[in-house]
């Protein structure tokens, strides 16, 4: 039985035994990884907490990309309030696709007091009859946040029920945050709607004899067609350095599924090949892609980075039996972009830095801050599951020492101690995440933007500029260190980083 034949997805704690709260170092987890034993680190609770993110901002961040859907929050008021801000990514983004800035359209049922006593879905009902007749959209996505889930409105009966009625596609996403700690459950939760209500089975078409040349050219493109996966950690300046690095192979490209539209999903099930350039995000419906449509995938390596980039180039490459090919391509792009870098190297000999991210993300940067010359001395990944082994595996290989590596859901106080401890001369973090480094005067750089360049040859070096120059001036972070503070004692700093680790309350050193 398949996961997709379920309402609802099952959360990563379960399918993946996925752990959010651990402390180790890079040897410590390459070993355990070596060994095949990272996967089954056990799950640690910590005795105090702060905010962490909930599973609606990465589901929005996909479903408020589709054009020509609707995204109708069934929540409180409150939920889905990172819409606002993530609204400049949709404008891009749409703008760098289609030529013209389009804002993404959500609508929220807004539940309160009396909803959650006599029961939101008539409300539902309303609004979405309301959003059909509105905007007539492709397609209506029905958000389930944590009230519906408390109160046991049924979306997906309601989108059942209504469906005759309406014209536009829905499509249930649940999203109740309670139900998981792992937040990256949100790209199974998308990906689950788009595999059950979007997706088609290639079908039986009666060809007559003029058609059959056009038939052998649209089999012959499909048989190079890959997916290139994109849940909305790549902008399209990305995009467009791994679509030029495959088709210098000569492959097709289809970018999937942000950006894309509801009626053009049918494509990925025709591909020759997916490629995930996040195996965080893809390993879900990749696996649902094999197996219903029998379209194979490669999921390990994220093109971050010189080394990263070129063992992805090379998976793909192998695919296709273009090992020759890529091969030489790989020379070229690597002997070019190694001779560029040199103009940085001087100033980055020495630096020491501090990476913060999702977990495959925080770890393909660090390898590429080791390959232009600064020194990884920690690392915070939002969690762990058994597809980072590979990488720890690399950054261990070239540490010049040890160093602390923090699995946890934010947890900004740990980040500060930590910081203050090892006193790094950069920090790479999330946009809402670099203010702790930067108010204890430590020059932070954004480790996502959809406006910048990261992924491929071309992030390298355009990051590697970047950082450059961030480090050339950090008179900003300075200033800000000595006109703010944070908010935690100078006997927190004293402390031990994780004394809450483990714990079931207060803090071992209190």
């Amino acid at each position: 039985m398949s996961y997709f034949d379920n309402k609802v997805p099952p959360k990563r704690e379960d399918r993946l035994n996925a752990v959010i709260a651990h402390q180790d170092s890079i040897c410590g987890l390459a070993r355990k990884g070596k060994g095949g034993k990272s996967c089954l680190i056990d799950d640690g609770e910590r005795g105090f907490t702060q905010g962490t993110i909930c599973l609606l901002l990465p589901a929005l961040a996909m479903l408020n990309s589709l054009p020509d859907n609707v995204v109708l929050l069934h929540s409180a008021l409150g939920c889905g309030s990172c819409t606002h801000s993530q609204n400049a990514n949709v404008r891009m983004g749409s703008n760098a696709r289609r030529g013209k800035a389009q804002d993404g359209i959500w609508l929220s049922t807004a539940l309160d007091e009396t909803d959650v006593i006599s029961g939101g879905e008539d409300k539902l009902e309303r609004a979405i009859i309301e959003a059909d007749r509105r905007y007539r959209p492709a397609s209506i996505t029905i958000v389930a946040g944590c009230v519906p889930g408390i109160i046991g409105d049924d979306i997906d009966g309601v989108a059942q029920r209504l469906q005759p009625q309406v014209s536009a596609k829905l499509l249930p996403v649940h999203c109740e945050g309670f139900k998981t700690k792992i937040w990256a459950t949100a790209y199974d939760a998308v990906y689950h709607t788009i595999g059950r209500n979007l997706l088609e089975e290639k079908g039986v078409t009666e060809h007559t004899p003029q058609d059959e040349l056009e038939v052998l050219r649209e089999q012959e493109r499909l048989a190079r067609t890959v997916n290139l996966m994109n849940v909305s950690s790549m902008g399209r300046v990305d995009e467009q350095e791994l679509e030029r690095l495959l088709v210098s192979l000569g492959l097709e490209v289809n970018v999937f599924p942000v950006f894309a539209h509801p009626d053009s999903f049918v494509k990925a099930t025709r591909a020759a090949l997916s490629i995930s350039t996040c195996p965080t995000h893809d390993d879900y419906f990749l696996g649902y892609l094999e197996e219903r449509f029998n379209v194979p995938s490669i999921i390990k390596h994220m093109p971050i980075g010189i080394e990263n980039t070129s063992l992805w180039l090379r998976d793909v490459a192998a695919r296709f039996g273009f090992e020759g090919q890529a091969e030489r391509l790989i020379a070229a792009e690597e002997a070019e972009l190694k001779e560029a870098l040199e103009e940085f190297r001087p100033l980055f000999q020495g630096k020491k830095v501090f990476v913060s991210a999702g977990e495959f993300r925080a770890l393909a940067t660090a390898r590429l801050l080791q390959e232009i010359g600064l020194e990884v001395v920690g690392i915070r990944s939002f969690h762990h599951d058994h597809f980072a082994e590979v990488e720890y595996e690399k950054l261990a290989r070239e540490a010049k020492t040890d160093y602390v590596v923090d699995i946890a859901n934010v947890q900004p106080f740990e980040e500060a101690n930590l910081l203050n401890r090892l006193k790094p001369d950069l920090f790479l973090g999330h946009a809402n995440g670099n203010m702790t480094a930067s108010k204890l005067g430590i020059p932070t750089h954004v480790i996502y933007n959809t406006g910048l360049a990261y992924i491929g040859y071309r992030g390298v070096y355009e990051l590697a500029r970047r950082l450059h120059r961030q480090l050339l001036n950090p008179a900003y972070n300075r200033n800000l260190a000595e006109n703010l503070r944070l908010p935690y004692s100078d006997a927190w700093y004293q402390a031990e980083p994780f004394s809450y680790l483990n714990t079931r309350g207060r803090s071992v050193n209190e």
